[in-house]
């Protein structure tokens, strides 16, 4: 009998989906943040970090480079950097821009979210799990 070797051909990787994304108001208004920053930037870094009433809070900030370890997401004409530590925090989140007759802000629907302090400027986010993922 003839030695045969078969070899399975190789599966396609299932598209990542996006960590975060923008609504197209939030995405405009990046957009012409940046437009007007002071120096060009890589994008924008959103990120977690301990602190406030209800344990943690969201942080934008313009991201000079891209970190080798970010997830880099690209929405609407928008770069967006997620720092690695924030990743399975963020997972399923849209990130949109409101502006009311008190205030304009960006506001984080974040489906991993448990709680929010009373002036909405803290959370609980309890991470994604990631065999879900898997």
């Amino acid at each position: 009998m003839e030695n045969l070797s078969i070899t399975p051909a190789p599966r396609a990787r299932r598209p990542r989906p996006q960590v975060v994304s923008l609504t197209e108001t939030a995405a405009a208004r990046v957009q012409e943040i940046m437009a007007r920053a002071e120096k060009p930037y890589a994008g924008l870094r959103v990120g977690v970090k301990n602190g406030g009433c209800a344990g943690q809070e969201y942080v934008l900030e313009y991201a000079e480079t891209a970190d080798p370890m970010d997830e880099v997401v690209q929405d609407k004409g928008v770069t967006i950097l997620i720092e690695p530590k924030a990743v399975l925090f963020l997972i399923g989140t849209v990130i949109d821009y409101e502006t009311t007759k008190l205030s304009s802000k960006f506001v984080f629907r974040n489906p991993n979210e448990t709680d929010a302090c009373g002036c909405g400027e803290s959370v609980t986010i309890v991470p994604q799990d990631a065999e879900l993922d898997a």
